[in-house]
């Protein structure tokens, strides 16, 4: 079992251009950084390169402000963009949820269990199905009704608390509410949306009910960054199971839910371990 304590995580992206990995594993080794994890990836369609390391200092006097000060010239040459991000960081989280409760438990277990690095500082949801949840947790919970006519008032009072608990990623853990382009342009790249995949597509109330009626033989999940696309942002994670004839519509539904438990817990931990780039509309995932 690796070491997480003392280990780092090292991310670039660049144009595409000879001597990319030299360039990251020379400096590594000079500066006495054994790597324990890497991966890479060249796009070609972008022309743009990805990499992502995990290292352990061999040095007990590792200083980060001293690794990034002697790789920044460097990286200048390459126009690499890169971020250095000790792997014990936990990311302070919001998590938004209506009245769907299987996601947010399997987030909080997680949590509570070590599998997730994160600290879940507030909860914030439409409805008050699930405060005594979130108390049990003794996490604070939020209840912001919504109406058309209070959207707007609503949704700043979800930036509001958003910035004022100093969050860096928010969860939208089945909250039944389509957010305004504002509220998308703001969460932009680090909120991610989980919501149901099923071929042919089903909108509307009770999707499952007309999968059903068409004998639906798959169903699945899809997690995504949000933005001004509905439900079209950067995919991240993806599930899918197979069905047939003998799931009926309750069945289809937790099945279901069983697969957005899970590719939402594995899109965000992706996401804070680092592993998502983004490369135009599409994502990059290493070592996944």
């Amino acid at each position: 079992m690796k070491n997480k304590k003392k280990a780092w995580i090292f991310t670039a992206s660049c144009p595409s251009v000879l001597g990319t990995v030299d360039l990251v594993t020379r400096y590594m080794a000079e500066t006495k950084n054994y790597i324990e994890e890497i991966h890479s990836f060249d796009d070609h369609s972008a022309e743009r390169f990805f990499i992502r390391i995990e290292f352990q200092p061999q040095d007990d006097n590792f200083n980060a402000e001293s690794f990034s000060e002697g790789f920044s010239s460097r990286a200048t040459e390459f126009d690499m963009q890169w971020q250095l991000t000790t792997a014990m960081h936990r990311p302070r989280v919001a998590i938004l949820v209506s009245k769907y409760d299987h996601c947010l438990n399997d987030l909080l277990y997680r949590h509570r269990t070590g599998q997730l690095n994160i600290d879940i500082a507030v909860i914030i949801s439409n409805h008050p199905d699930l405060e005594p949840l979130a108390k049990w947790h003794d996490i604070p919970y939020y209840h912001l009704p919504i109406t058309k006519d209070t959207k707007p008032q609503q949704e700043a009072e979800i930036i509001k608390l958003v910035e004022e608990y100093n969050t860096e990623l928010v969860i939208l853990a089945r909250y039944m509410q389509v957010l305004s382009p504002k509220l998308c342009d703001h969460l932009d790249g680090w909120a991610i949306n989980i919501h149901h995949s099923l071929l042919p597509g089903f909108k509307g109330a009770r999707p499952y009910h007309q999968a059903w009626e068409k004998g639906v033989k798959m169903v699945g999940a899809t997690a995504h960054y949000v933005n001004n696309d509905l439900d079209e942002g950067p995919i991240i994670a993806q599930g899918i199971q197979h069905v047939d004839h003998a799931y009926y519509p309750e069945d289809l539904i937790a099945k279901g839910q069983d697969i957005e438990r899970m590719t939402l817990f594995n899109a965000v931990r992706f996401h804070i371990e680092k592993r998502v780039f983004l490369s135009g509309s599409r994502t990059v995932i290493l070592g996944n």
